[in-house]
């Protein structure tokens, strides 16, 4: 059955910027099956769809977009509000914790807050649009607590967190679990710099999803998403949520099939009975 789906925007949301955004493939792949797929920037519009997919890039959604979504007969992160990192790190520190260790300095914000900044929307000290980090994951890592410049923590755009790094072989390991509806996977990237990211990696392997993320993806209500994580003593640590994933490097056909079978997981959502699960998750889609 052919179906009408609406992708929420920003209204400050660049159009050019959709090409960007992982989405954009897959609602090719939507169009390629015969349905109809359609771009809302802000709430002005009708709730005319079959089915909301909600992806507002910034950190917190504004409420009168979620008021929005749940008009629709679906909404895809209707329930997805808040994904600054001091809303669910459980590994945040003040100036006078006691920790010895390495410890890390992030943004709050998703991506640096790159994504408010594009927006026009000030940042979270009121002083200004430019982010505090030079690029979006330029995170700093320091060796103890002492190391942290004062002024970090009095910035409500910083957060400091114990660097809890998965090390193995002299490697940096970080995992990524990504998913849409009951479709998803994760692969675990190696890179000899703390800070892993696709330009640094070394390697790359399919994992399977830890337990303790696809619990926490239940409890906080997400369809859509990317968690990355790190393991450690068989405990899952979360170092970060997404819920408006940019599209994969490259073209080739692991990114590509990856990105097929993700578009296929909006199809749980048609089942209008249920929420859609997260089994039946592979370890190779990415």
């Amino acid at each position: 059955m052919k179906r009408r789906i609406a992708i929420l925007l920003h209204e400050a949301e660049n159009p050019a910027a959709l090409a960007t955004f992982g989405v954009t493939g897959m609602a090719e792949v939507w169009r390629e099956h015969g349905h109809e797929v359609v771009n809302l920037f802000g709430t002005s519009g009708d709730p005319d769809a079959d089915l909301v997919f909600v992806h507002v890039d910034v950190s917190e959604v504004p409420e009168a977009y979620l008021a929005f979504a749940a008009r629709f007969p679906r909404a895809v992160n209707g329930r997805v509000k808040d994904i600054r990192k001091s809303t669910f790190s459980a590994h945040l520190l003040g100036r006078q914790d006691a920790w010895e260790g390495p410890v890390i300095v992030k943004s709050d914000r998703n991506y640096g807050g790159y994504p408010e900044a594009r927006k026009g929307i000030t940042r979270l000290d009121g002083r200004g649009l430019r982010p505090l980090f030079p690029s979006p994951s330029g995170y700093t890592v320091h060796g103890s607590l002492q190391d942290v410049p004062p002024e970090v923590f009095a910035s409500p755009d910083l957060v400091v967190e114990r660097f809890l790094p998965e090390l193995e072989d002299g490697l940096f390991h970080v995992r990524s679990y990504q998913f849409l509806g009951d479709r998803g996977g994760c692969v675990r990237t190696a890179s000899r710099e703390p800070i892993v990211k696709s330009e640094t990696a070394v390697a790359r392997m399919p994992a399977r999803p830890h337990p303790e993320v696809l619990a926490l993806r239940e409890r906080l209500g997400f369809d859509y998403g990317k968690f990355d994580y790190v393991e450690r003593d068989g405990e899952a640590i979360i170092l970060d949520l997404n819920k408006t994933l940019g599209v994969g490097r490259g073209g080739g056909p692991l990114i590509l099939e990856g990105r097929r079978n993700r578009a296929e997981g909006l199809y749980a959502f048609f089942q209008w009975g249920a929420a859609p699960g997260v089994t039946g998750l592979t370890g190779a889609d990415h």
